[in-house]
């Protein structure tokens, strides 16, 4: 991450808070009680996590086959993330940085990122504009969305965790409506890509252009959206949402990507270049019981994803490559593995097809405070699944405590069988001010 943009961060916290000095008359007015301009807030966390190595998996091969074999491996993280605003007339400065530090097998790192950082101006009600750092957030989908197609992809594993956004400038024009149309928003972006300017977005020196469209029709949430200009191939994408009871709601996203382009790897270590249209779809229900359950459930079809024979032959190619460096030391096939690995095979989710269920239950056995929830992804291709049984407790002021196990099931060859770990223990003190 570029200094420059931690700097700006930094810049418009200091810029808000120096403003905020300069506006305070220590007079006493009903001014006082009435919400106040700057807000700085964010928390500190400390988050271990125990992993269970499974040592003839292929990850395992791969990322520490010159390593000694352990089953037990160690890992500490410490993150610290800075959220802070200032608000006056109809200006308003957002910043988000945030700071990990991790200690494991390959020693201490400390990474610092402005995940946010940008201006907004609302001349009216009806309109605003932002220029900066920004996450969108498009999508309705919980654990995916396939048409976010301006933001960083989320963690399944935890949908709900801040992430890194893009510089871009937008506007929102928002009009209301009486009768079946309730609501119509149009918002365009405009997304730069070049050095050190979202050039990890895709293909530099490019200008970006991206809208959504949104409708409040007949109680249900629409969302159409584009993304052209170069950087990546056009794409094309709706969502929607609805409640069909003040408990019950349904969601789903449809993503059209023109000319994706797919590296893939077979057995004997010939990698080839496909090139496609493909079509993505999510959907999705939530569902409230009457004893306070909630379930999660979403199925995720990813066109741009790889196919169960070509994950296997992979896999395959890992454990030549994994042979030929225990007989004679050379381990140039597991680099050349390790290379394409950067591409589709190191996504979190890389083949096509998966179910996610999500069950919570708040406050059981009338324990206050108290949240046990389980969390489930399947991978419809081949079979093999991860299942992770938590625990949750808010019930200390500021404080948040969550116990998190994830156990990962599969046959060779298959995605969560062939994971670097078959189960991760971790602990999360989190502390919010």
């Amino acid at each position: 991450m570029a200094y420059r943009e931690i700097l700006i961060g930094i810049g418009i916290l200091a810029l808000s808070y120096g403003t905020a000095l300069a506006d305070e008359d220590y007079s006493f007015d009903l001014s006082e009680i009435e919400e106040k301009p700057l807000h700085i807030g964010g928390y500190v966390e400390f988050r271990p996590v125990l992993f269970g190595l499974d040592n003839n998996s292929a990850l395992h091969k791969l990322r520490l086959y010159d390593r000694g074999k352990e089953n037990i491996r160690e890992e500490y993280n410490f993150k610290a993330l800075l959220d802070g605003s200032y608000k006056r007339g109809t200006t308003e400065f957002h910043a988000i940085v945030n700071t990990d530090l991790k200690k494991s097998y390959l020693g201490c790192s400390e990474e610092t990122t402005l995940y946010e950082g940008y201006m907004s101006l609302r001349p009216s009600s009806a309109f605003n504009f932002n220029i900066g750092k920004k996450t969108l957030k498009w999508g309705k989908g919980y654990a995916w969305n396939p048409m976010a197609f301006l933001d960083r992809p989320k963690d399944p594993d935890d949908p709900e965790l801040a992430r890194e956004g893009f510089v871009v400038v937008s506007a929102d024009y928002i009009k209301s409506f009486d009768g079946r149309l309730k609501t119509f928003s149009f918002t365009p972006v405009l997304m730069p890509v070049y050095d050190h300017l979202n050039d990890d977005f895709g293909k530099v020196n490019r200008l970006n252009v991206a809208g959504k469209m949104y409708f409040l029709l007949y109680d249900t949430d629409i969302d159409f959206v584009f993304l052209t200009g170069g950087s990546k191939t056009n794409r094309y994408g709706m969502d929607f949402s609805r409640n069909i009871t003040s408990n019950f709601e349904i969601h789903g996203e449809l993503a059209f990507i023109d000319d994706h382009k797919k590296s893939f790897i077979d057995s004997n270590g010939t990698v080839f270049d496909k090139k496609y249209d493909a079509t993505s779809c999510l959907l999705g229900l939530r569902y409230l019981t009457g004893s306070d359950t909630t379930y999660i459930f979403e199925y995720f079809h990813d066109a741009t994803g790889l196919a169960r024979s070509e994950m296997t032959d992979y896999f395959s190619f890992i454990d030549t490559g994994y042979d030929t460096y225990l007989i004679s030391g050379d381990d140039s096939l597991l680099k050349k593995a390790s290379n394409v690995a950067g591409g589709s095979y190191n996504r979190k989710n890389p083949m096509r097809d998966y179910l996610y269920l999500r069950a919570s239950q708040k406050e059981p056995f009338d324990i206050l405070y108290f949240t046990p929830s389980l969390t489930g992804i399947y991978n419809i291709d081949d079979k093999s699944f991860s299942v992770g049984p938590e625990l949750s407790y808010t019930g200390v002021k500021n404080l948040d405590l969550r116990l998190k196990t994830t156990f990962l099931t599969g046959d060779s060859y298959t995605e969560f069988g062939e994971k670097l770990n078959d189960y991760r223990i971790e602990l999360r003190v989190r502390y919010y001010f």
